[in-house]
């Protein structure tokens, strides 16, 4: 299997992975404190998943693939609940279409909360004597929680910023008005380098083998491209000319009308978006964000350039920012030379889904602290503007 843990249970003490485990579990329920309860059961687009299901899942996650294997004589919570909180995992059971998650009004939020304690325990219980040999499934059942906690965030974004009042999540959550655009370029060299992950450290499957690729010269803009650039192309009648687009991107547009980022409202007042911090005047300065790749491939045509391969990112990122959005780039997503998908459900987990999806490379304000890093492999349908994403240009 090729993930790659960071704990050694050699150098790290059994209490510090009950540590390392409950630091996750509750920052995940930290970021639930501003919601009400109405807010975590709803779903308005097939995509967007409930507040109340991740909860679920990601306490499904360790109760199917460690507890229910690890611990003798283990009794799962409820006997619906595989069924109910499985997400894609087809060798586990049957389980819920993903469009209707938000039909699961019952069981209510208090007893989502009573089953994480319940997993909680139990899993605090196992790590007082827990295998060497079975630490890469809490190391990917602790990154899958934080893959989680940024979808969390991002689908109640979607919930909040589709109420017509647009409450704000959290008058606290910065999503980039300390952003500091850095001039000028960096220029790489033609060659032959590395690229993927490097052994050191937690990696999922898609980060390896590590391998070589030729890249020609290049550049690549240190700033991403700001609120107040994309305006320019919207201005420009960007959404309506041809030229720019894709031929699915344009079918896409004339299907669906769009005409702007996600969460961008204009009136007689002018531009406003709405941000975890509610609806306010538009930011010009701010890397624009909530693009989807067809918009970020367009507005790069418009502008003369290109989005950079992940592989040209991947070698430039050592000399910009980076981590303020997930970066859009013009890599499809497959498999890297040597990728292996491990045996059982936990295969399930990428290498399935490398196919009509497009890398995104970085971060954003939205991930998880101690969960980015260069080599990691985002990837999203080409449509989708829900999560905080991007534009850094190439030429």
């Amino acid at each position: 299997m090729h993930y790659q843990s960071t704990i050694d249970p050699k150098e790290n003490s059994l209490i510090s992975l009950k540590d390392r485990y409950m630091n996750v579990r509750d920052k995940t329920m930290e970021l639930c404190e501003p919601l009400n309860k109405e807010d975590f059961v709803v779903q308005p687009v097939d995509y967007v998943s409930p507040t109340k299901w991740h909860l679920a899942h990601t306490t499904w996650f360790f109760e199917e693939f460690i507890l229910s294997k690890y611990q003798k004589g283990y009794k799962r919570f409820h006997p619906d609940f595989a069924f109910l909180f499985n997400s894609y995992y087809e060798a586990v059971g049957e389980k819920m279409i993903r469009s209707e998650r938000g039909n699961i009004t019952r069981p209510g939020v208090e007893l989502i909360f009573d089953y994480r304690k319940y997993v909680d325990d139990r899993m605090c219980e196992l790590l007082e004597d827990y295998s060497e040999e079975n630490i890469e499934l809490l190391e990917i059942g602790l990154n899958h929680e934080q893959q989680h906690q940024e979808l969390l965030l991002t689908d109640i974004k979607y919930v909040l910023g589709h109420n017509p009042l647009f409450p704000p999540y959290n008058p606290q959550f910065d999503e980039c008005t300390r952003y500091a655009p850095s001039g000028g370029w960096v220029e790489v060299d033609e060659g032959l380098y590395e690229i993927g992950h490097d052994g050191i450290g937690f990696g999922y499957d898609n980060e390896f083998s590590r391998h070589k690729v030729y890249l020609e010269k290049f550049q690549l803009r240190k700033g991403l491209v700001t609120n107040a650039e994309y305006l320019e192309f919207i201005e420009d009648s960007g959404y309506e000319d041809h030229r720019w687009w894709y031929s699915d991107a344009w079918a896409h547009i004339q299907e669906t009308g769009l005409d702007k980022p996600l969460y961008w409202h204009k009136n007689k007042d002018g531009w406003f978006r709405y941000s975890m911090q509610g609806l306010h005047a538009l930011n010009p300065h701010e890397p624009v964000t909530h693009i989807s790749h067809y918009e970020a491939a367009a507005f790069a045509e418009w502008a003369g350039m290109r989005l950079p391969t992940e592989f040209e990112w991947e070698i430039a990122s050592e000399h910009f920012d980076w981590g303020w959005r997930w970066e859009h780039t013009s890599s499809a997503y497959l498999p890297y030379p040597g990728f292996e998908k491990a045996e059982g459900a936990v295969g399930e987990y990428n290498g399935k889904f490398m196919i009509n999806q497009m890398v995104l490379r970085g971060a954003s304000v939205a991930t998880s602290p101690g969960h980015a890093r260069k080599t990691y492999r985002n990837f999203f349908h080409p449509y989708l503007q829900w999560q905080f994403t991007g534009i850094r240009l190439c030429k």
